[in-house]
C-alpha cells in the first residue's frame, strides 16, 4: 500500500516538465553559460591549461613543463589538443571560457540527444548527469567531452556511419587517451572495413594535425613528453593519499593499504578480465540492450581503472548509470532502485556543501568513496551481463514513475 508521501514524489515525476526536451536543453545550456561567467569572473586555472596548450605549440616550448607565471598544476593533454582548443585559445579569455563551457555542455547534451535511444532513456541521462555535469563545469574539465565522445562513436556505430565513429574514437584518445575504449565497439560494427581504414586515415591526420602550426620534429618530441608526463603523474596519483585523483577502484582499494607495496596490475587485469568474459557473450551482441551495457561498462571503465580519476570525472560514469538501470528488458527490482538513489546521494552530492567539509576532507575523499556507488553498480551490471538474457522489450521500465516506489 502506498503511502501518501510515496504518491505525492510520484506525482512530482509525473509533471510534464521532466519530459519536455525544451526545459533540458535550457537548462544544460544555461549551467554551460552561468558555470562560464562564474569562472571567467573568479579565474580557471585549467582553462588556461588549455589554452596554453594552444599558444606554447605555436612558440615550440615543451607543453609538459611548469610555466607558474602563466597557471598552477601541469598539462597532461596530448599535442592533438592544441589544435582542439584553438577555437577558445585565440578569443579573450572571459570569452573563451565561457564559451569553452557552452561547447562542453552542448557536445555532450548533442550526444546524449542523438543516441537514438527511447525518449525516457534520454531524459534520464540529462536529469541524472546535470548534477555531475555542474561539478564538472566548475572545474572547466575536458571530462565532459570524454563522455560525448566515447557515446557519440558508439552511437556511430549503431548508425553505420563508421567513419564518424572513428574520428570521435581518435580524437578522444589523442587529446586524453580515455577514448580509445571506443575501440570496443569495433565488434559491433557492420562495416569493419570502412571502420579499421577509417581509424587509421583519421590517426595519421591527427598525429600530423599539430605539425601544421608547429614542426615535425617538436610534434614528435612531445608525444614522447607526454609519455613521460603520464607516467610521472600515475606515481603521483598513486603514492598519495590526499591527491584530489585516484577517486577509483585502484583508489578504493590501495588508500586503506596504502602501506603495502603492490602494482595496480593485480587489480586491472582481473578486472578486465571479468569484462572481457561478459562482453564475450556473442549470442548477445544482436540485442541493442546488451550492446548498450557494453557502452555502459566502457563509461564505467574509464573511471574505475584509472589513477587520474577526480570527481570531475563522474560525469562520464553518471551518463553511464541511468542507461544501465532504463536499458533492460526485465523490471528492475528495489534493489536496483537503491542503487541508482545511492549513486546519487552518496555519488553525485558527496562533492556539494550539502556534506559537511570535514567529512569530505576526512573520509570520502582520503579513502576514494565516491568510487563507491560505481563499483557496486559495476559489479550487479557484471554480473547481469554474465547471466541475463537481453532479448525483449526495454520498454518495461519507461514510465518515469519507474524512478521512485
Amino acid at each position: 500500500m502506498q503511502t501518501p508521501f510515496i504518491q505525492k514524489i510520484k506525482d512530482f515525476f509525473a509533471l510534464p516538465l521532466w519530459r519536455d526536451y525544451r526545459v533540458t536543453f535550457v537548462l544544460w545550456l544555461l549551467m554551460g553559460v552561468v558555470t562560464g561567467l562564474v569562472k571567467a569572473h573568479r579565474g580557471a586555472n585549467n582553462f588556461l591549461i588549455y589554452k596554453y596548450v594552444f599558444w606554447h605549440t605555436i612558440e615550440r616550448k615543451d607543453l609538459y613543463l611548469y610555466y607558474p607565471e602563466e597557471f598552477a598544476d601541469l598539462n597532461h593533454y596530448g599535442p592533438f589538443f592544441s589544435i582542439f582548443i584553438a577555437p577558445f585559445a585565440v578569443v579573450p579569455e572571459g570569452l573563451g571560457i565561457v564559451m569553452w563551457h557552452v561547447f562542453l555542455a552542448m557536445l555532450l547534451y548533442v550526444a546524449i540527444r542523438t543516441s537514438r535511444f527511447s525518449k525516457y532513456e534520454i531524459l534520464f541521462m540529462l536529469w541524472y548527469a546535470a548534477q555531475d555535469l555542474i561539478t564538472c563545469l566548475m572545474m572547466s574539465q575536458f571530462n565532459i567531452a570524454v563522455a560525448a565522445l566515447i557515446l557519440l562513436s558508439f552511437t556511430m556505430v549503431e548508425q553505420k556511419k563508421d567513419h564518424w565513429a572513428t574520428f570521435f574514437i581518435c580524437v578522444g584518445t589523442f587529446v586524453k587517451l580515455l577514448g580509445v575504449v571506443g575501440l570496443s565497439f569495433f565488434f559491433f560494427s557492420k562495416r569493419k572495413k570502412t571502420f579499421l581504414v577509417s581509424l587509421f586515415v583519421w590517426s595519421i591526420v591527427m598525429f600530423v594535425a599539430p605539425m601544421v602550426i608547429s614542426s615535425p620534429d617538436y610534434v614528435v618530441g612531445q608525444y614522447e613528453s607526454w609519455y613521460h608526463a603520464l607516467a610521472s603523474k600515475n606515481m603521483t596519483n598513486t603514492a598519495d593519499v590526499l591527491t584530489m585523483n585516484n577517486i577509483s577502484l585502484l583508489g578504493l582499494i590501495r588508500r586503506p593499504l596504502i602501506d603495502y607495496d603492490y602494482s595496480d596490475m593485480w587489480v586491472i587485469v582481473p578486472y578486465l578480465l571479468i569484462v572481457a568474459t561478459a562482453y564475450f557473450r556473442i549470442g548477445q551482441w544482436k540485442h541493442l540492450a546488451f550492446r548498450k551495457m557494453v557502452l555502459v561498462q566502457m563509461l564505467f571503465m574509464v573511471i574505475l581503472i584509472s589513477t587520474g580519476t577526480e570527481n570531475s570525472s563522474y560525469v562520464i560514469a553518471y551518463i553511464g548509470i541511468p542507461l544501465w538501470y532504463a536499458s533492460v528488458p526485465w523490471k528492475r527490482s528495489n534493489w536496483d532502485l537503491a542503487l541508482l538513489v545511492f549513486a546519487f546521494v552518496f555519488g553525485s552530492l558527496s562533492p556539494t556543501d550539502l556534506y559537511p567539509r570535514a567529512l569530505k576532507t576526512e573520509v570520502i575523499r582520503p579513502y576514494a568513496l565516491r568510487a563507491l556507488p560505481v563499483v557496486l553498480i559495476w559489479i550487479k551490471l557484471t554480473w547481469e551481463m554474465l547471466r541475463r538474457d537481453y532479448n525483449g522489450n526495454a520498454n518495461v521500465n519507461h514510465n518515469p514513475s519507474a524512478l521512485v516506489l
